[in-house]
């Protein structure tokens, strides 16, 4: 790859074959299962997970990650750390790299969190989630699990519908410069009032007549902590019904959590119901994708 980078904040910050090269690396992971890399890049290197926002898939993934290339993490929450006592998040990171850790692993509710923590340390940071703006390593390994789906190197010629709470989705965000630069045409679906306007794509409020169209559907959380708002007919005009899905012969994602029964159904949702069901083949490609990233930038 020619990138070389010393941070991972944004998928803003690598071109085709950037993305492409690191797809690649996690797909060779991906074929070597759950073994350990034989040559542990990561050896007596211990990564920082610094967690300010609650997470499952993306915490743990790297935790996983990080062991598997060799090396040792811990866990820093926000209700464990002395943010709760005031300490700035860029404070938090300084002591973090004082200790001697050989990266730091980012998620919190600024969305700039990560690049002032870059802008401030001498280690790789890994942007695992800011905001409402940014989820790269997320889009990632979307791009991964439809990529091995498709059996191609990138997306060109695909067309993927991405649908929900697209205005409080940083995930959608990541995705649109994801997917796009890997060749995707991307439409944005959801209620008119959570579609925003700055995403430079195809939107619409008429998934049915979107999903007649597309190869691959992303779903997402309607991220009601967010106070996100939603009419008591969003099931009926948004969600991945049994019926729509029995009509539909593409890639069925979401990144997680689900909200059941809201924008997918249960029998959608279980990964039994069909061999299109990519929801948990991406919590497997996340750390693939995962470990990829921190064999680039600190093996």
């Amino acid at each position: 790859m020619a990138w070389n980078g010393r941070h991972f904040l944004s998928l803003a910050d690598l071109n085709h074959e950037d993305m492409v090269g690191l797809m690649q690396r996690a797909s060779h992971f991906l074929d070597a299962g759950d073994r350990f890399e034989p040559s542990a890049p990561l050896a007596e290197k211990i990564i920082a997970n610094l967690f300010m926002e609650n997470s499952t898939r993306t915490r743990c993934s790297f935790t996983i990650a990080t062991k598997r290339l060799g090396g040792g993490c811990f866990d820093l929450l926000g209700e464990t750390s002395s943010a709760s006592k005031g300490e700035t998040l860029v404070d938090t990171a300084l002591n973090l790299e004082a200790m001697g850790v050989a990266g730091i692993v980012v998620r919190c509710s600024q969305n700039d969190g990560p690049s002032e923590i870059s802008a401030c340390v001498g280690i790789p940071v890994i942007n695992a989630g800011s905001g409402t703006c940014a989820h790269p390593t997320q889009a990632l390994l979307d791009a991964v699990t439809l990529t091995r789906y498709f059996g191609t190197d990138d997306l060109s010629g695909q067309h993927i519908a991405i649908v929900g709470d697209i205005a409080h989705s940083m995930v959608a965000r990541s995705n649109v410069i994801g997917l796009t630069k890997l060749g995707a045409k991307v439409t944005l679906v959801g209620p008119a009032d959570l579609l925003p306007d700055d995403l430079n794509c195809d939107t619409s409020s008429d998934f049915d007549a979107v999903l007649s169209k597309v190869s691959g559907v992303m779903m997402l959380r309607v991220q009601f902590e967010r106070n996100a708002q939603v009419g008591e007919n969003y099931r009926e005009k948004f969600g991945l019904t049994e019926g729509r899905f029995a009509n539909f012969q593409g890639a069925v994602m979401h990144p997680g959590p689900m909200n059941r029964g809201l924008e997918i159904d249960d029998n959608v949702a279980n990964i039994e119901s069909s061999s299109h069901n990519l929801i948990l083949s991406q919590v497997t490609s996340g750390v693939a994708t995962r470990m990829a990233i921190l064999e680039h930038l600190i093996g």
